[in-house]
C-alpha cells in the first residue's frame, strides 16, 4: 500500500507565502510524475502544477510566476512553494503522485488534502 501525507496549509494574508509538502511512503518502485491540484468551494478540482521524473514542469496560467513545484526524490516528496498569494488561491490543495507500486501496478494516488485560506 501507498500513503500520501500532506502538510503546510493554513491561513495567510494576501501577498504572503506558504509551502506545501507531500510525502509518499510504502511499496514504491518508480515515480513518474507528481503534482498539485486544488478545489475551491463549488468548483471543480483543477490542476495547479505538475513535475515529471525528468523535471519537466507545467503550471496553471493563474499561478505562473508565483508558485514553484519541486521534488526531493530521495524522500519521495513534492513541494509547492506559493508566493504572492491571492484570495482566489483559497482552496483545498491535493497532491497526486503517479507511481508504480506493489504488484507492479501503475496508478495515481491522492493525498488527503490541505486547506489554504488567503484572507486579511
Amino acid at each position: 500500500q501507498v500513503q500520501l501525507v500532506e502538510s503546510g496549509g493554513g491561513l495567510v494574508q494576501p501577498g504572503g507565502s506558504l509551502r506545501l509538502s507531500c510525502t509518499a511512503s510504502g511499496s514504491i518502485f518508480s515515480i513518474y510524475s507528481m503534482g498539485w491540484y486544488r478545489q475551491a468551494p463549488g468548483k471543480q478540482r483543477e490542476l495547479v502544477a505538475t513535475i515529471t521524473s525528468g523535471a519537466s514542469t507545467n503550471y496553471a496560467d493563474s499561478v505562473k510566476g508565483r508558485f514553484t513545484i519541486s521534488t526531493e526524490n530521495a524522500k519521495n516528496t513534492v513541494y509547492l512553494q506559493m508566493n504572492s498569494l491571492k484570495p482566489e488561491d483559497t482552496a483545498v490543495y491535493y497532491c497526486n503522485i503517479d507511481l508504480r507500486g506493489s504488484g507492479w501496478v501503475r496508478r495515481g494516488y491522492w493525498g488527503q488534502g490541505t486547506q489554504v485560506t488567503v484572507s486579511s
